[in-house]
């Protein structure tokens, strides 16, 4: 009974005990011996643990990192045994930074995965001198004393990285340098920190295109190479910044923290995401494309190749369109906000209120004429789609536009603009609204059978609607193979659609008439022109009172039908 043994003896229980532990964990070890910057692929057995073990270190090496990856699957790095609090890392994209004494020449950790089943990925461990700087060594905030791990988390908005900040750097055996007791150009102040994407290519989710980008992107050279940069900040800034989500999309997100006195430079752990989780069996990285939305904008597409070569000239046709364009737009936003419905759903309600736009806007022209405010209606469509052109480009990402005022007072602006232009050119206002709301229409029907960053013109000004913090993201999409057909099958739909219909409706009237407003004209002709034959005419109601009566009443003989003969 340990309650009766003495303090001595429970420590001596409780260090035995420790220690039988210990050495069974030993027994299960798997030794994988890595080199300096060399990729190592790891296979983590069932319940197993990876012994990941370095030496030969060179004397001027002052700190390592290894960093550890795989395609979806946590798994742990400790420099104990037993993963311990403080001393450990879980992740798809794990990391620790280990610091070198005097004599030491070799260095080991160890991975495991949480739940004890197999897991497979790539390590590689990188070596840094006292010159340069030491990653997530002014850590506050997270467990882990020195953590070069970028933290990712992402929803159906927005991708948020968080890192710690870094020191600068130190040789074996010294005392790091203080992080917050000054501020001037001889502390970690004078850090400078950049934020690099690297796209993975378009819809390849496999883990080979994974790892084979993680190469291109481990290190600070590499990284500079094939990544592209997003932002650069000063020691003074937050190190939390958020990214349009992009599923279905890998992205490898790095940080580069700089020292511009010595010009040397350090890598926290890369990290990715596709912004979509493998192990969900609803809305998976597997099933991103659902029926209901390929049903939706398959249809959206047809109706936008009608509307690009023929929309003026079927003119009511293109007033549905757009109308339903318009409203399916609004209220899909409010029905967003106000309610939690299933997408199915609101995707059905959405194209339910769609036709009902649709068929007002249609019936507003044919009982009122009025061709200009339809016109408007149309130029604001062609408005809206301009201005998310124009913040789909870099301007987006300028910090200005960050501010939510600015950036819905500038996009109204361009949006108004444009109907506004066209007040004097009507009629071409319209046939090049056809042209290039039907092709984009028809990206769209492609977008939702194979991914093109395309979609994300409008998507991220639909994201910016319904959350608020969006504002704060940074919304720059890769532009790959299949982005630069579309976008040349865009071109050639608009182009010859609006040609085509710019000939074909040039010796046509602007607009056809209001077939209400015509109505009324031929019946106040008829009332005044006494010498037109329908003049006489009965009313309509008097002759279809006049048809009843004879099929319900029964015509009597009028004696002899014989002729007669002369």
């Amino acid at each position: 009974n340990m309650r009766t043994m003495s303090p001595t003896a429970n420590l001596v229980l409780l260090s035995f005990l420790f220690s039988f532990v210990i050495f069974a964990v030993y027994l299960t070890l798997h030794r994988v011996m890595f080199s300096l910057g060399t990729f190592q692929n790891v296979s983590v057995p069932v319940n197993g643990t990876v012994h990941a073990v370095v030496s030969r270190i060179p004397a001027d090496v002052s700190f390592l990192t290894l960093q550890f990856h795989t395609h979806h699957r946590n798994v742990t790095l400790s420099y104990t045994p037993i993963p311990l609090y403080g001393s450990s890392v879980t992740a798809a994209d794990a990391g620790l930074l280990s610091t070198l004494t005097l004599s030491q020449t070799t260095v080991s950790w160890f991975l495991k995965t949480p739940d004890g089943s197999s897991a497979a990925g790539v390590g590689v461990i990188l070596p840094y001198t006292s010159a340069d700087p030491v990653p997530g060594a002014c850590n506050q905030e997270f467990p882990l004393e020195i953590d070069p791990n970028i933290y990712l988390q992402y929803n159906l908005f927005e991708t948020t990285i968080t890192f710690a900040p870094a020191n600068i750097g130190y040789g074996r055996g010294e005392s790091p340098p203080a992080c917050d007791v000054d501020t001037d150009s001889s502390t970690r102040w004078r850090l400078v920190y950049e934020l690099y994407q690297y796209f993975l290519p378009e819809g390849d989710l496999s883990e080979q295109s994974l790892i084979s980008s993680l190469e291109r992107a481990a290190n600070v050279q590499n990284m500079q190479d094939n990544g592209r940069k997003v932002v650069s900040l000063s020691s003074h800034d937050r190190t939390q910044f958020s990214f349009s989500s992009l599923p279905g999309q890998g992205v490898i997100f790095s940080v580069i923290v700089r020292d511009p006195v010595l010009n040397t430079s350090a890598s926290y752990i890369p990290v990715h995401t596709y912004a979509c989780s493998f192990n969900s069996t609803l809305d998976g990285c597997s099933d991103l494309g659902r029926v209901s939305s390929k049903v939706f904008f398959t249809v959206m597409g047809l109706a936008g190749l009608f509307v690009c070569f023929v929309g003026h000239r079927f003119f009511k046709c293109e007033l549905f369109c757009m109308g339903f364009c318009f409203m399916a737009f609004i209220f899909f936003v409010l029905i967003t906000t106000t309610t939690t419905l299933e997408y199915d759903i609101r995707l059905a309600l959405t194209a339910l209120m769609g036709v009902v736009g649709g068929v007002a806007m249609v019936m507003s022209w044919w009982r009122f004429g009025s061709v200009m405010a339809c016109v408007l209606v149309v130029g604001l469509i062609l408005g809206f789609l301009i201005s998310s052109i124009a913040f789909f480009t870099p301007l987006g990402d300028i910090p200005i536009f960050h501010n939510d005022v600015v950036f819905w007072v500038v996009f109204a602006c361009i949006m108004v603009f444009v109907p506004l232009f066209f007040i004097r050119w009507p009629r071409e206002g319209n046939i090049i609204t056809c042209g290039v709301v039907g092709g984009y229409a028809v990206v769209l029907a492609v977008n939702a059978y194979t991914y093109t960053s395309l979609s994300y013109i409008t998507l991220d000004v639909l994201k910016r609607l319904l959350n608020h913090n969006f504002s704060r993201a940074f919304i720059s999409v890769p532009l790959q193979d299949i982005d630069f057909i579309m976008i040349t099958v865009w071109v050639v739909l608009g182009v010859s659609g609006i040609v085509m219909q710019l000939y074909r409706e040039k010796s046509r009237p602007f607009f056809p008439p209001s077939p209400y407003v015509m109505w009324k004209q031929e019946r106040e002709r008829r009332k005044t022109n006494v010498l037109d034959p329908s003049h006489h005419k009965p009313s309509l109601s008097a002759r279809i009172l006049g048809r009843i009566r004879q099929l319900t009443q029964r015509t009597e003989p009028a004696g002899e039908t014989t002729p007669l003969l002369f």
